[in-house]
């Protein structure tokens, strides 16, 4: 399955393990994740909530597995010019346990005026508030800033748009990366969150190709999305909804996606991604059918129909 495949494919912890909705998968213990990863036949991941928190321990455990720590997510808090010393000595601290881990890049996400991960928002708040220009300028600051670092240690900083925070839409990304060095920061490609913030994901992945360092496969059911835009669902409840699925079980056509990565050449990583909730929907059961969906649009491509 997968030969000739040109990209890493791995899988993210987060199929078992929920990050934003900690009750999604709270009593799994990291030896089933990375189990799992194994069995399918997976060598990278993305650091969990769950994996150790020790070094040492973690380097062996994935060692003993044949699998690579990949990223970890990087919460920042730029658009606010009065965080940006504290945040960019944190930034520095991550970097240099990645490059210990021997990753290479940096999952990277503004959480300035997010509904769930502002420290200064009120459990009260309902809706992102969008970045002023000031605002924009101080995030596209604070990320350049940290790209320098990032490549201190030998990494890129992957900026993850992502849904329900100021980075979501289509023209939002494009507004990111206009004002960002294109030698310090590059794109984390998420199919899902492309699709969740209003684009069509091969849209913005031809757009900002050159950009792209990393990328998530995650797909989107469509009736749940829009049930939940009816009732303004904010976006951890569209996740305890079950908006967001693994590759194949959604809506997104992963052909022409798959096609242009191959045509394009790329071979960096692509996380497989479901986010959702783990005792409804078996992670390894649902990671294999998208494994085996992808190998499907391989296929296809190799036969001329991509």
């Amino acid at each position: 399955m997968l030969e000739g495949l040109k990209f890493k494919l791995g899988a993210h912890p987060i199929n078992w393990v929920g990050e934003d909705v900690r009750e999604h998968g709270s009593d799994t213990p990291y030896e089933t994740i990375l189990d799992d990863i194994c069995r399918l036949g997976l060598k990278g991941t993305e650091m969990g909530r769950k994996y150790p928190q020790d070094k040492e321990t973690l380097k062996k455990e994935l060692a003993s597995r044949g699998i690579q720590l990949v990223s970890q997510w990087k919460s920042v808090l730029f658009s606010d010019r009065a965080y940006h010393e504290q945040e960019l000595a944190e930034y520095r601290k991550h970097a240099a346990f990645l490059q210990e881990m021997g990753s290479k890049v940096i999952s990277t996400a503004e959480v300035g005026g997010s509904l769930h991960f502002d420290p200064r928002r009120t459990p009260n708040e309902k809706k992102v508030i969008p970045l002023d220009e000031e605002g924009w300028q101080a995030l596209a600051d604070g990320l350049n800033a940290a790209g320098k670092i990032a490549q201190e240690y030998g990494l890129k900083l992957t900026y993850h748009h992502h849904g329900g925070t100021v980075v979501e839409s289509p023209e939002e990304i494009d507004k990111l990366m206009a004002l960002t060095d294109p030698s310090l920061v590059y794109l984390l490609f998420d199919t899902g969150h492309a699709y969740y913030g209003g684009a069509e994901p091969i849209h913005v992945l031809r757009k900002h190709y050159s950009r792209i360092a990393y990328i998530h496969l995650k797909d989107v059911r469509q009736a749940v999305l829009d049930a939940a835009i009816r009732e303004q669902a904010d976006f951890v409840t569209c996740i305890r909804k079950g908006v967001f699925t693994v590759p194949g079980d959604g809506c997104i056509n992963f052909l022409p996606i798959i096609a242009e990565l191959d045509a394009r050449g790329y071979d960096g990583w692509a996380m497989l991604e479901g986010e959702q909730d783990p005792a409804v929907h078996p992670p390894y059961e649902y990671a294999n059918n998208a494994l085996k969906h992808i190998d499907r649009m391989y296929s296809l491509i190799g036969s001329g129909e991509g």
